[in-house]
């Protein structure tokens, strides 16, 4: 009978040992549009972001993954996503955010190569070969493992829409750890999640043990704006969340990648029907709206602890003059029964502030994959 007190005792003072990292901290959730190809929006954001930690904590290796505790990322986001999330083999992410927007910036002609198709080749598609290249080559190790979900430092979570099943199909760290008929490749992922369907045909790819499979099209079409699975994920992921019951045990920044289509510019063809790439614009900017729409609501008795960064009005230009214009724009915020308001800040302001609350709460304390394996070389291509 003393035995088993004893017993009761040490395994209560573990689990408030467990459950320690979480009291009077809130589990953050970093979410990352798809949309475009060049994702400067998300980009500036993201150096920012990164920035501010550095410059707050005064640790110039400090990186975005050290102070999230989950991040998602849809077509170009999730590119984003993944190479934040990807661990160098001692459990911290490999790129830098400035590392990651170089790598997008400069490989942006070959990862999204126009080749000319058709009778008379004056149709205009990405190259999936070139594609495949780069992403592969981005994501495999040194001795020529090609890298999966399970060697991520955080949850990652990527959606695609999987026309086999004819519905959306989740790609998270969570379900690779259970079981391998879930793990696959970071590159596929990345790939899947970005195959539009006018631009690149879908994108079959397998788990590897070869049991799971899917024929994927541009998640972008049902989670353009992944933040709401993200949310969702946390909630009903007492594994890796343990404390998390409600929305009020969350901080979130929503980054978007600025509207695909412009209202004053949308005109229709002659016969009096959108084209193909203005009804896809019209899709991914309304998923997005209408997941900003659904959170403002969620968060509308916390509505600091939910961020949404987003442009209205890109300038032409450079772009790193871009950048810095989506920085000084004045943020948007919706409104709980419908609209929204322009702030008094900029993003550039509402990204230092969120980074205050980052930073006062400390480093994420979540314990790596649960099916990691042992520690990793660097990735190749000198980085």
């Amino acid at each position: 009978m003393e035995l088993s007190k004893v017993t009761l005792e040490i395994f209560s003072k573990l689990e408030q040992k467990w459950l320690s990292h979480c009291e009077g901290k809130k589990t953050r959730v970093l979410s990352i549009d798809g949309g475009g190809t060049t994702g400067i929006v998300a980009g500036a954001a993201l150096i920012h972001l990164e920035d501010q930690i550095r410059a707050k904590t005064g640790d110039s290796h400090s990186r975005i993954a050290d102070f999230f505790d989950i991040i998602s990322g849809t077509g170009i986001g999730a590119l984003f996503a993944t190479m934040l999330t990807v661990d160098n083999g001692n459990g911290r992410s490999l790129f830098s955010a400035r590392e990651a927007v170089n790598f997008v910036t400069e490989k942006q002609s070959e990862l999204f190569k126009i080749k000319n198709v058709g009778v008379f080749r004056r149709g205009q598609r990405f190259s999936g070969k070139s594609i495949d290249k780069v992403l592969e080559e981005a994501f495999r190790r040194e001795d020529g493992k090609v890298l999966t979900l399970k060697d991520t430092c955080k949850p990652l979570l990527v959606p695609c829409f999987d026309l086999n099943s004819s519905a959306p199909f989740v790609f998270s760290r969570a379900d690779a750890s259970e079981s391998p008929s879930y793990d696959f490749e970071l590159w596929k992922v990345c790939r899947a999640t970005s195959a539009t369907p006018s631009m690149f045909k879908p994108f079959k790819l397998t788990s590897v043990d070869g049991k799971t499979s899917c024929l994927a099209v541009d998640g972008g079409l049902v989670m353009n704006n992944p933040t709401a699975a993200a949310v969702t994920h946390v909630l009903h992921n007492k594994r890796d969340f343990p404390s998390v019951n409600s929305v009020e045990d969350l901080l979130v920044l929503s980054l978007g990648n600025g509207p695909l289509t412009d209202p004053s510019r949308q005109t229709l063809r002659h016969n009096g029907y959108c084209s193909t790439s203005s009804i896809v614009g019209i899709v991914f900017d309304g998923v997005s709206e209408t997941i900003d729409q659904m959170l403002g609501n969620a968060f509308c008795w916390n509505r600091t602890d939910y961020v949404r960064i987003q442009a209205n009005g890109l300038a032409t230009g450079e772009v790193g003059l871009r950048m810095e214009e989506m920085l000084k724009e004045r943020g948007v915020e919706s409104l709980p029964f419908g609209g929204k308001r322009l702030l008094t800040e900029t993003n550039g302001q509402r990204i230092e502030n969120f980074v205050q609350r980052l930073v006062a709460s400390g480093k994420t304390s979540l314990p790596p994959s649960p099916c990691k394996e042992t520690a990793v070389n660097p990735l190749t291509n000198d980085r």
